[in-house]
């Protein structure tokens, strides 16, 4: 499990790079998508912009999901859920994340 939280932290740091992350923290700063239990960014504020961020870091951390699944012999959701739980402890004050019942707080 010490390996998978690893990998699991390790995902979260390089499926964006310097750039990307600027954008994706300053979404998440100005409240337009945030982090859920699943594993996956959602969208608070839906603009096209935000849409299409989610979109496009969703896939990457769907692909890093199954690798990591495959290699440690797990499901893919247990994967993508122990993720989101440690994307929302992670998660600066003042982000958006969503709680277990699907609504969307202020951390």
């Amino acid at each position: 499990m010490k390996y998978v939280m690893s990998l699991i932290t390790a995902l979260l740091i390089s499926i964006s790079s310097p750039v990307f992350a600027m954008d994706l923290q300053q979404a998440k700063a100005q409240g337009f998508v945030g982090e859920q239990p699943n594993g996956y960014l959602g969208v608070v504020k839906a603009t096209p912009e935000a849409i299409n961020l989610a979109n496009d870091i969703n896939e990457r951390r769907r692909a890093a999901y199954e690798k990591i699944a495959r290699d440690n012999g797990t499901s893919l959701d247990q994967v993508a859920a122990l993720t989101g739980q440690t994307a929302i402890e992670k998660s600066a004050p003042g982000t958006w994340i969503k709680t277990p019942e699907g609504q969307w707080i202020k951390k």
